[in-house]
């Protein structure tokens, strides 16, 4: 005999929302759904879902709550008018937002007798239950730890911290990373492909060139914690000459050369800071505020 699967609501049906119910079906989990448009839950229904009519209803149905709308306003619109029906019960919010918002919300579930867990999803619908795709969560470790089981079924379960910002924070952080690296990856397409080379040919080179870059990191992380960024692998001044070979090559093939330009700016100031002979990892030192700036 297996113990059942826990009882589970999920509020909002969009691609993500409904992508979220699925995984839970297919883990065996009973499911509740609810949307603003319910034609959107038949689909679900189909597969064994069960439609709320109403929020409150949603709700009431499962101890574990799972909110991934448009955003938090649009949370606030479904759940405050029925705030009650939350008492007892443990409010997940996938939902997109910021640090302060999460801060506001486990604050706000507090005050009605809920338990709180934010979360940021790094993947797209098609990526969702697949255990190697990252769910990152923050705020209550014991509320993590309670449903940690069930949020599997939706991916990987990461537990940042205490502080519900941070499961924000990261996503933001690293979806900068994200579209940093696609955009390196997009230039350096559109080079070779100016001399005739497919993206299928350039794109295993360049996978296993941030497979070192990875390791860059790494290293790196240590110095930027340290706050001592020893040139022992490549000076600044160094990255300063290479970058320049990127950029005339690219303009001598008509590409757009903003993003190599502006890390080249950042690399200059870096440069003029007195970190010329220092590793690349001291550019952390023109990106953070000064002291005495906003975050100060």
């Amino acid at each position: 005999m297996t113990a059942p699967q826990q009882a589970v609501t999920v509020l909002g049906l969009g691609q993500m929302g409904a992508a979220l119910a699925a995984a839970l079906l297919d883990r065996g989990h009973p499911t509740t759904v609810w949307n603003r448009t319910p034609d959107k839950a038949a689909p679900l229904v189909e597969r064994g879902a069960r439609a709320a009519a109403t929020p409150q209803e949603a709700i009431a149905a499962s101890p574990l709550v799972i909110a991934c709308v448009l955003d938090q306003y649009a949370l606030h619109t479904v759940v405050d008018p029925v705030a009650d029906a939350l008492r007892g019960r443990t409010l997940v919010n996938l939902t997109s937002g910021s640090p302060e918002q999460a801060r506001e919300a486990v604050a706000w579930a507090g005050s009605l007798g809920a338990g709180y867990l934010d979360g940021a999803i790094m993947t797209t619908p098609p990526g969702v239950g697949d255990p190697a795709m990252m769910f990152l969560y923050s705020g209550s470790q014991e509320v993590f730890d309670t449903h940690r089981p069930t949020l599997a079924a939706l991916g990987d379960p990461l537990y940042l911290g205490t502080d519900p910002g941070l499961a924000s924070l990261y996503d933001a952080a690293l979806l900068g990373l994200m579209w940093s690296t696609m955009t390196g990856w997009l230039h350096g397409t559109a080079l070779v492909g100016a001399e005739g080379t497919p993206a299928a040919a350039y794109t295993p080179v360049a996978i296993r060139w941030l497979t070192a870059v990875a390791g860059f990191l790494t290293r790196y992380a240590s110095q930027v914690d340290a706050g001592r960024y020893p040139g022992d692998d490549a000076t600044v001044d160094v990255q300063i000459a290479a970058i320049g070979h990127l950029i005339h090559a690219a303009q001598d093939r008509g590409i757009d050369n903003a993003l190599p330009e502006l890390l080249r700016t950042l690399m200059e100031k870096a440069g003029a800071a007195g970190h010329g002979q220092d590793s690349y990892a001291a550019l952390i030192e023109v990106l953070r505020p000064a002291p005495g700036g906003p975050a100060a």
